[in-house]
């Protein structure tokens, strides 16, 4: 994966998707489906995505926006554009001012309409099927990258969706069972997650907000035996894998728990090591 340089040979697609990592899940099945119909893609993405776009198997080159703008694509010149990022009318005209001879969006004149309630996943893929794209809504798991874990079969709390003394009780209580606790997060988080760190009893080293990258994010949910957090987009990464998380939002400390326990339960169930559904020729990461 490198950063968009030089115009790809064939048929290709400027995708944008102005989002982090929860934004590049939801859009996994219809980048996907996009490739499968012939396109290459160049995703139009924050640049923090360089290194996990790879895992899509459907990214061949990364554009870095800027505040979501669509900025420098010098050179480029492609077949299609596709708004993956929302129906505003400022994004395609910002989309229809690159040199593409079509574009694809809600909202646009032959596209379909925006739905507020519709789930981030079903919207992509429906926009896809709209336009004669077959996608696969389940198709979300994802290789696990040929990195390190840091923490193996470890307990990972992401902070979010929850006061901290909680966050830092069910640590607590986790890490007292003999459990590898861990916590994560942003380089921005990393003060919230020492002090939940701190008031769960945990290491220092069991602080590794804003100290992974999104490839080793990776690797470390698809070995953790759980998930704990409030946060859309590990929520869904942890999917990908097939990795047991509990939601936190809505819940308090004794049903977080009992949640906890009985998905720790079914992995020791299943035994260690990744548990990535998909097809053997496309496990190994990147």
């Amino acid at each position: 994966m490198h950063v968009f340089g030089e115009p790809y040979p064939g048929t290709h697609a400027l995708v944008l998707r102005a989002s982090g990592l929860g934004g590049l899940l939801t859009a996994l099945p219809a980048l996907r489906a996009l490739h499968r119909s012939g396109q290459q893609i160049v995703l139009a993405a924050p640049a923090e995505l360089i290194d996990v776009a790879p895992l899509t198997g459907a990214v061949k080159a990364l554009l870095p926006t800027r505040a979501g703008e669509v900025t420098g694509p010098t050179g480029w010149k492609g077949d299609l554009t596709v708004n993956l990022q929302d129906a505003d009318p400022r994004t395609h005209r910002m989309l229809l001012d690159l040199p593409a001879s079509d574009m694809w969006g809600y909202g646009t004149p032959d596209g379909p309409r925006w739905d507020d309630d519709e789930d981030d996943v079903q919207r992509w893929c429906r926009l896809m099927e709209w336009y004669g794209v077959p996608a696969d809504p389940g198709d979300t798991a994802l290789p696990v990258p040929l990195c390190a874990s840091p923490a193996y079969r470890s307990v990972v709390i992401h902070p979010g969706g929850w006061p901290e003394h909680r966050f830092a009780l069910v640590a607590d209580l986790l890490s007292t069972k003999g459990l590898r606790v861990v916590v994560t997060g942003e380089r921005r988080d990393r003060a919230p997650a020492t002090r939940i760190a701190a008031q769960g009893f945990l290491p220092a080293h069991a602080v590794l907000a804003g100290r992974t990258s999104l490839r080793g994010l990776c690797a470390l949910v698809a070995s953790a035996r759980l998930v704990v957090s409030g946060n859309a987009a590990l929520t869904r990464l942890a999917a990908s894998y097939g990795t047991p998380s509990v939601v936190v939002t809505g819940l308090d400390v004794d049903e977080a728990l009992d949640e906890a326990r009985m998905a720790l339960a079914g992995y020791e169930g299943q035994g260690p090591g990744y548990r990535v559904r998909m097809p053997a020729n496309r496990r190994r990461g990147t």
